[in-house]
């Protein structure tokens, strides 16, 4: 007997396939004509499937029922993405560009990154009730980091390259795949004295010294530096492997293609093992794997990245929908829903505006004051603050007393929580509705006022008069001036007013040609054929050429686009 197998492998797999199928048949409505970022629309359709409602997706069933294990899911998946996305923006930027481009990254990555990382803990100080000033650093620093996964909708599709430059497109990508992995020392800053010196330290030994001994020999020796040397040594090798094989004919064309998504899954696999920094680890690898542009280059119309691409950012928003702690944004004992709606407000406005726009004028990639709100908007807050949030949450887990997590690291693991998933969920709302909503706040008004001004002062309707019309018109205007009548059909009074712009007619003629025997032209003298095939008349017309104008209200000597003149013919002879 057949039996329905309802699992929930069955389940997951319909789920997801089917919402990224129906995605796909609208994707270039939604993205290119709506502009839409595909992230928030797979967030709303985890949202819709996840227990909050349709109850299809049950992330915690996955997990055995352990919330610990949920988190360590978040975690790999978020770190899997990351690593792809930034091999992949690594591969993006043109040759050497880090190095070319040091002195704005170096402003971005430094001073920017510094104040960015300031203002947001400051924020998030004023308006967590009773938040220690230790407690906000580690929050902000989560939020620092701008999100390469986001930061594709903005510079990639049809808005990006109609309204941002090439090279304010580069320095994005750039900044944010850099800025990924140099979040650690933000971060670690702020945990490391929170274990050694919060609650009195207990549990801990060592105090501030040991906090700042690690910070340094930890996060930036073997975290953040040792990073940079794996990924610049892996990347190099991998090109020279590459290049060494392809040359040899050795690898085939799918392979060649998939070869930078498999450098990154190796990266990540190998830096977790060793616990340094993949995410800063992937980016270099891949600035490193193109320094000679070859790959690039080769791979440029290459449509697999993309999918690749494409398929884990859906995946990845769709997971986040379900995991979200929706509910706890409104029933905690941190914040209150208001503060919390307003702190995500300053958090937009606030943490990164007021820096980019300071230092714009050094930044020569951005040229515009336009352009710097633009940038310091558009720092988006997504995959890499949940990244850095069960980062935090599992180094926070193992600050204990007795066996038992200490209670400040209890409640900054609550606040951290509730916090920096609200804020990223904020940025992708805000982030992925910003573009169409600035269109649409752009091009009502000009609609508004084109309306207005059409219905007082506009003249009529721009029309394009068929054939017959035309030859119409200059019947008239023969008759009218044979017979010395004054104001007929196809004449103009001054009180009256014409298109001032031509009409084309592209590849036809406004009165077919035909031939009689013993005719040179086109219209002989006799036999010429009215428009209906009765007599002609006194008006011929020679076919239309492409890129001809014809303007209402004028006879003779037109020139079109091409160049030629409109000739009429009257009589039988040319004027």
């Amino acid at each position: 007997m057949p039996t329905l197998a309802i699992t929930n492998f069955n389940i997951v797999c319909a789920t997801m396939g089917g919402f990224i199928t129906l995605f796909g048949l609208v994707s270039y409505l939604f993205k290119e004509r709506l502009f839409l970022s595909e992230a928030l629309i797979s967030l709303l359709a985890g949202v819709t499937f996840s227990p909050h409602a349709a109850n299809f997706v049950k992330p915690l069933d996955y997990a055995g029922g352990e919330q610990a294990n949920l988190d360590a899911i978040t975690l790999y998946f978020s770190r899997l993405v990351l690593g792809v996305q930034l091999v992949l923006a690594g591969v993006q930027l043109p040759s050497k560009y880090l190095f070319r481009e040091r002195k704005s990254l170096a402003l971005l990555l430094g001073p920017g990154m510094t104040v960015m990382w300031l203002s947001s803990s400051l924020l998030v100080w004023a308006m967590v009730p009773n938040l220690p000033f230790l407690h906000a650093l580690a929050i902000g620093a989560c939020v620092t980091p701008t999100d390469p996964v986001l930061s594709n909708s903005i510079v990639k599709g049809k808005f990006a390259d109609k309204n941002i430059p090439k090279d304010l497109q580069k320095i994005i990508i750039a900044e944010s795949g850099a800025n990924d992995g140099l979040g650690y020392p933000f971060l670690f800053l702020a945990l490391y004295l929170i274990k050694y010196t919060g609650d009195g330290g207990a549990g801990q030994s060592g105090g501030a010294g040991l906090a700042i001994g690690l910070w340094f020999g930890e996060t930036w020796g073997y975290t953040i530096l040792l990073s940079v040397v794996y990924g610049a040594v892996i990347g190099w090798l991998a090109k020279e492997l590459l290049h060494f094989c392809e040359e040899r004919k050795f690898v085939d064309r799918e392979s060649f293609l998939v070869f930078a998504i498999t450098l990154a899954l190796f990266i990540v696999g190998t830096c977790g093992m060793i616990g340094s920094d993949d995410v800063l680890a992937c980016f270099i690898a891949g600035n490193v794997f193109t320094i000679d542009d070859w790959f690039r280059l080769e791979t440029l119309d290459d449509s697999l990245q993309p999918t690749i691409d494409m398929l884990l950012n859906l995946s990845v928003f769709m997971w986040f929908g379900a995991v979200c702690p929706w509910a706890s944004f409104v029933a905690n004992d941190i914040i209150p829903i208001y503060r919390l709606i307003f702190l995500g407000i300053l958090i937009l406005l606030f943490r990164r505006v007021p820096v980019v726009y300071a230092m714009h004028w050094k930044i020569q990639q951005i040229e515009q004051k336009q352009q710097a709100l633009f940038v310091g908007f558009f720092g988006p807050i997504g995959v890499s603050a949940v990244f850095y949030l069960y980062i935090s949450v599992d180094f926070l887990a193992g600050i204990t007393v007795d066996g038992v997590v200490r209670e400040d690291a209890a409640r900054l693991s609550e606040t951290i929580m509730v916090v920096v998933w609200f804020l990223s969920i904020c940025s992708i709302i805000v982030h992925g509705l910003s573009v169409p909503l600035g269109k649409l706040g752009y091009q009502l008004p000009r609609t508004f006022s084109n309306a207005v001004s059409r219905d007082t002062d506009e003249p009529e309707p721009f029309h394009i008069p068929h054939p017959t019309e035309l030859a119409l018109r200059h019947r008239h205007r023969s008759r009218g001036r044979g017979s010395g009548s004054g104001n007929v059909s196809g004449t103009v009074s001054p009180g009256q007013r014409t298109p001032q712009r031509p009409v084309f007619r592209i590849g036809g003629s406004v009165i077919k040609a035909q031939k009689s025997s013993g005719a040179s032209s086109p219209v002989g003298r006799e036999g010429r054929k009215g428009l209906w095939g009765g007599d002609g008349g006194d008006i011929g017309l020679r076919p239309l050429e492409v890129g001809e104008a014809v303007m209402g209200g004028q006879e003779r000597g037109e020139t079109g686009t091409g160049g030629q003149e409109r000739v009429v013919q009257t009589g039988g002879g040319e004027k």
